[in-house]
């Protein structure tokens, strides 16, 4: 099917600064699609058009359809584009966008993750093959060397703990984690004060290294105390980063 003329969707209207700029253009392409102005099947614009409508970069733009894709909104077509799934996961259990950005809803969700990783991380300590336990270390990898490039590491963040849910030999902790969406990582979507980020992140980067090698030593019992002293102590860290009042708005 192709594509009605753009200029009605409310997704394409210049975006301004916000304090998420991948965030805000999910939830209005999001917004399209569960409002009917975009249909099933039909094609998403450009990168190009997207990038000249909304003012923003093709990164930006790649994250936020990445993000749509992960929940479920959008199938990519190799050498196509994007296109609005054929049938759309909104009543599929996920986090929508918008539902993740107050401080009590990041820790809601990393109560939720924290039940279900620490078993993933115990299963992909005893089933991980060696290729899933390599994709895992070059995952860990992959958070290092964005770190040196004094970036925030969310997409290579997801990507590690999906690594670990694959490792588990059971589809449905990817299916889980997918439902999810990026906002498992809150710092994509939570606000918090002014810090020293590479310090912040090489902390809980102490925490996957102790993850991951409790996998590669296939210690069930090490793996799942890692993962869940991660998931513990980043609650705690988002509690006490976020500005003062924000965890019950």
């Amino acid at each position: 099917m192709e594509a009605r003329s753009t200029q009605t969707l409310s997704s394409l209207t210049p975006v301004g600064r916000t304090r998420s700029l991948v965030l805000e253009i999910g939830r209005r392409i999001a917004a399209d699609v569960t409002s009917g102005r975009l249909l099933p099947g039909e094609r998403l614009p450009t990168e190009q058009e997207l990038m000249a409508k909304l003012g923003v970069s093709r990164t930006v733009i790649r994250e936020a359809v990445a993000t749509l894709r992960a929940e479920g909104l959008i199938a990519t077509r190799q050498g196509i584009g994007s296109f609005v799934a054929a049938l759309p996961t909104q009543a599929l259990f996920r986090i929508q966008p918008g539902q993740s950005e107050t401080l009590s809803d990041a820790l809601h969700i990393m109560e939720l993750r924290t039940a279900v990783e620490t078993e993933a991380a115990g299963l992909a300590a005893e089933r991980a093959t060696r290729e899933q336990r390599r994709a895992i270390r070059e995952a860990l990898v992959a958070i290092d060397a964005a770190i040196d490039r004094g970036e925030a590491a969310i997409a290579e963040d997801f990507s590690l703990h999906a690594a670990i849910t694959d490792a588990t030999g059971n589809p449905q902790f990817r299916r889980f984690l997918d439902f999810l969406g990026r906002f498992i990582i809150p710092r994509a979507s939570v606000r918090i004060r002014a810090l020293n980020l590479r310090a912040y992140l090489m902390t809980f980067q102490q925490e996957h290294r102790a993850i991951v090698e409790a996998i590669d030593a296939r210690s069930v019992d090490q793996a799942q105390y890692a993962m869940r002293e991660h998931l513990v102590k980043s609650r705690e860290r988002y509690r006490s980063l976020a500005p003062n009042g924000q965890d019950g708005e």
